[in-house]
């Protein structure tokens, strides 16, 4: 079996329905580094739609011919495997330009025609997906010269499914997130706009639910009589790259708490759903995202987060720049490169379960993972052997850069003393499965044809994830805020962070 989309027993998927996607900054680098790649990788394994068009759409007036080699570039440079040169000539032949000037309504009328025309050639009434593969400050300009145009059909009456894919960040702040979603929801309904989050699209972050609800042994264990604490980390061993001005604006907390790791923590404590359909998965989450105890006072946040930013210092024996050295960044900058949070979720499963989260810039390795410490069993049976004490069991969820799942257990060493000693038994996807897991692009493009929003965020669910963090940033945008620690590059931030733990006599996993 080579399929990645293929199950255990080699059953092949639905195929989508006949599809003409059209994404709007066809030229920008998350075209030509993601989308595309990921579409001619779905084409190789046979799982695009028949018929099947992409409409590249951006300002620049180029040649349909001319823009195919432009992505035949990217692809050669970013596609996680080869693609075949027959596949490539098929899918390209399938591959259009259309100039649009985001804020010229003529464009989106000509638009239309040039849809319209490839739809009769192709001899059928084609699903339109929209990407907006561009900055967040068109979205609302976008869809209303769509919608103006009539290339937005009501799901009640349309002849064809019409569907929008927006990018993040969602908002900078819960107002401008409210305003992106009325924004929205004035050209389109909620069930037609899909927020991707590509951390949704992993394998490992998919197969949590799978783990808890499809393995009886976990899900009586998963709530707070046997589980001490959990930690989510998601690491970069990278600066900020050409991003600086973007980051300086942003920060982490904005850049990666707000979206990837709050998706993560609300799937990794959800309720059982009734069902993996769409909303039965997204009321869980929200109902997750509800119960996080808020940030109410200043006090709180001060002794519940710690922001750092990284100086001048070495990542892998190579001497790199501190932060406000970085291009595109202001020398007086106050902008968190690392944070640290204490969350606690108020509900029945969760009370008394603290969550940490931790994610930075120019720390010592790239790593995300999700680590479930469960409570240790009481020492007396092991206090007279000379032993240090019996190791906690955990397991570690890691979504990258090496995907799979471990769990550490307490064992007897071979010997005639009685002892404990910690091992560790060990899931990988890659020596498990025997195939490579596929770019998150590609299940979450393929869901999107589908109509199926499981793996894509709802408003409200963008919405009380500001909601936790807004108090947050805004109390470190203010005169009063805590201190800005600083960490070398090449550390695992701030060593205040430590504190986080340390008063409840915990400390962060060694990744």
């Amino acid at each position: 079996m080579d399929n990645p989309f293929a199950g255990a027993s080699g059953e092949r998927l639905a195929r989508a329905p006949a599809t003409a996607l059209v994404i709007f900054g066809a030229t920008g680098d998350l075209t030509l580094r993601k989308l595309i790649p990921a579409l001619c990788n779905l084409a190789q394994d046979d799982y695009l739609p028949t018929p099947f068009v992409v409409v590249g759409a951006s300002r620049r007036e180029i040649p349909d011919e001319q823009y195919r080699q432009m992505i035949l570039e990217g692809i050669r440079e970013h596609s996680r495997r080869k693609i075949e040169d027959k596949i490539w000539q098929e899918f390209s032949e399938n591959v259009f330009y259309h100039q649009v000037r985001f804020d010229n309504q003529n464009d989106y009328h000509l638009l239309k025609e040039r849809l319209d025309n490839i739809c009769r050639q192709k001899g059928g009434n084609l699903n339109f997906l929209y990407y907006l593969a561009t900055s967040p400050s068109y979205f609302g300009l976008i869809s209303e010269n769509l919608h103006q145009a009539g290339l937005v059909e009501s799901t009640k009456h349309g002849l064809r499914r019409t569907s929008v894919i927006v990018e993040k960040p969602f908002g900078h702040d819960l107002d401008s997130a409210k305003r992106l979603n009325l924004e929205l929801k004035s050209s389109f309904e909620e069930k037609q706009i899909f927020r991707i989050d590509h951390y949704l699209g992993k394998e490992t972050v998919q197969n949590i639910l799978v783990f808890r609800f499809a393995n009886g042994i976990f899900e009586p264990l998963w709530n707070y009589r046997y589980i001490d604490h959990i930690q989510i980390s998601v690491a970069e061993n990278v600066g900020i790259g050409r991003r600086g001005e973007y980051f300086d604006k942003t920060g982490i907390v904005r850049d990666i708490a707000q979206n990837h790791i709050l998706q993560v923590l609300s799937l990794l404590c959800i309720e059982p759903p009734v069902s993996f359909t769409a909303d039965s998965v997204r009321d869980e989450k929200v109902k997750v995202l509800k119960s996080i105890r808020r940030f109410t006072t200043p006090q709180q946040i001060e002794t519940c987060t710690i922001r750092g930013q990284y100086i001048k210092g070495y990542i892998n024996n190579q001497a790199v720049r501190g932060y406000t050295e970085e291009d595109g960044v202001a020398k007086n900058s106050t902008t968190e490169t690392f944070a640290a949070l204490r969350l606690e979720i108020d509900n029945w499963r969760w009370a008394g379960v603290p969550i940490y989260i931790r994610t930075g810039k120019r720390l010592p390795k790239r790593i995300t993972e999700i680590s479930v410490l469960f409570k240790r069993p009481p020492d007396i049976l092991f206090k007279n052997l000379s032993y240090r004490g019996v190791d906690q069991n955990v397991l570690a969820i890691q979504i990258q850069p090496r995907e799979g799942i471990s769990l550490k257990i307490c064992s007897k060493p071979p010997g005639p003393r009685l002892r404990a000693e910690p091992v560790v038994m060990e899931f990988n996807y890659g020596h498990s499965f025997g195939v490579p897991s596929p770019e998150a692009y590609e299940r979450l493009l393929l869901d999107a044809m589908k109509g199926d929003a499981t793996l894509f965020t709802r408003d409200d669910e963008i919405e009380e994830a500001w909601d936790i963090l807004d108090p947050v940033l805004h109390h470190w945008e203010t005169k009063d805020s805590p201190p800005l620690y600083t960490y070398e590059a090449g550390t695992w931030g701030p060593k205040e962070a430590a504190n986080l733990l340390k008063s409840s006599g915990r400390r962060w996993r060694r990744l």
